[in-house]
C-alpha cells in the first residue's frame, strides 16, 4: 500500500530542511510559526519512518572528481541483487532500477583514475550476469548536486525562504581536502544533522575545530547538506531517466533550458551516444508525456529522446551527480 502524501507542516518542514538542512529546530519552527517541540516532533517522526534523512555530500563537480553514469544490462534474476551490491559500495551515489528491471543505472565517483578502472575493467566484467556495460561520463552538471529538485517547487513564501537560506558559497575559495576531513564527512553522510558534539566524538577534534572546519567546507563549496525524501508522499508519483541527444551546437541552450524546467531533478551533459541525460519527476504518467511532448520535445536541437521510467530506487538520493 503506498504510504499517505505529507500534510502540509510535513511539506513546510521538508522546504525548510531543503534550503538549511542543519538549521536549528527553532530557527525552523520561528519561520514556520509552530513551536520548537513541533518541529523536532515532526523530524523525529519523518526520520524514524525512514521518509526523511538529511545527509552530508561531497560536491564531486566542485571538487573535480571523475564522475560516471554506468547503465547495467542484468539477467532478470540478478537485477536487484547486483544494485544492492553496489549501493554497499563508498562510491556509488544513486542507483535505480529501469527498463522493466533488467538495467541498474548508478553514479559512481573517482578520485582517482585507478579507483574506476577496477570497477569497470575488473569487478563489473566479471559478473556473469551482467550481459552489457555502459560507461558514460558526467562532463557537465547543468542542474543537481546542491541545487535539489524540491527547491523548484517549494511550499514557503519568498519571504520564509530567504529567512532560511545561508551564506552563498563562495567559488573563489580554494578548496584542500585532507585526511582528517573523511571522518567529518563520512560523520555527515550517516547524520547530515549531527551534534557538534557528536562530530567532535567522530573526529576526535574539538567542538570548535569541527564547527569552524564544517563552515570552511559549506563555504567553498566543497560539501554541501542535502535531504533524501520519497517523491511519492508529495504526490510525485513517476520518475524516469530521459537519454537525450542533442545536435552539439545546442547543447548548452537545451541544458540551460532542463535546468530551468520544474520537473527536471537532474540534468547533465554526458559522453556516449546520447549527450544529455536528464532525472524528470512527474506527478502521473500523463505528466510525464505532457513534459516530453510540450516542453522537452519543443526545444530546438534535440533530436532524440529515450525514456526510462525509474522502477524503484535502491540507492536513494535527490541528486544523480
Amino acid at each position: 500500500m503506498d504510504s499517505p502524501e505529507f500534510d502540509e507542516l510535513d511539506q513546510r518542514l521538508v522546504s525548510a530542511l531543503v534550503l538549511d538542512g542543519r538549521a536549528p529546530f527553532s530557527k525552523i519552527a520561528a519561520v514556520l510559526g509552530v513551536s520548537d517541540q513541533t518541529v523536532a516532533r515532526r523530524y523525529r517522526r519523518l526520520y524514524a519512518e525512514g521518509e526523511l534523512r538529511v545527509v552530508g555530500v561531497r560536491d564531486t563537480e566542485r571538487l573535480g572528481h571523475t564522475r560516471w553514469m554506468l547503465r547495467l544490462r542484468c539477467t532478470p534474476d540478478a537485477s536487484v541483487s547486483i544494485a544492492t551490491a553496489l549501493a554497499r559500495r563508498s562510491d556509488t551515489a544513486w542507483i535505480g532500477l529501469t527498463s522493466g528491471g533488467t538495467e541498474v543505472v548508478c553514479t559512481t565517483e573517482s578520485r582517482r583514475p585507478e579507483d574506476y578502472e577496477a570497477l569497470l575493467l575488473g569487478k563489473l566484467p566479471r559478473t556473469p550476469s551482467i550481459v552489457e556495460i555502459g560507461a558514460h561520463q558526467l562532463l557537465h552538471r547543468f542542474y543537481g548536486g546542491p541545487l535539489g529538485w524540491f527547491t523548484k517547487d517549494s511550499a514557503l513564501t519568498a519571504e520564509e525562504r530567504a529567512a532560511l537560506l545561508p551564506a552563498p558559497v563562495d567559488p573563489s575559495a580554494p578548496i584542500r581536502l585532507d585526511e582528517e576531513d573523511d571522518a567529518l564527512i563520512a560523520a555527515l553522510a550517516r547524520n547530515g544533522r549531527a551534534s557538534y558534539p557528536e562530530l567532535q566524538k567522530a573526529t576526535g577534534r574539538s567542538e570548535s575545530a569541527v564547527k569552524r572546519r564544517l563552515d570552511q567546507l559549506l563555504r567553498c563549496g566543497a560539501l554541501f547538506i542535502d535531504v533524501e525524501f520519497d517523491t511519492t508522499r508529495f504526490g510525485f508519483r513517476t520518475r524516469a531517466l530521459l537519454w537525450i541527444t542533442v545536435a552539439p551546437s545546442a547543447l548548452a541552450a537545451v541544458g540551460a533550458a532542463l535546468a530551468s524546467h520544474p520537473e527536471v531533478a537532474f540534468a547533465g551533459a554526458t559522453s556516449g551516444p546520447a549527450n544529455l541525460v536528464a532525472v524528470v519527476i512527474c506527478r502521473d504518467p500523463a505528466g510525464l508525456y505532457t513534459y516530453l511532448s510540450e516542453k522537452l520535445g519543443t526545444l530546438e536541437g534535440v533530436r532524440h529522446v529515450e525514456t526510462a521510467p525509474l522502477l524503484r530506487q535502491v540507492k536513494r538520493l535527490t541528486y544523480a551527480g
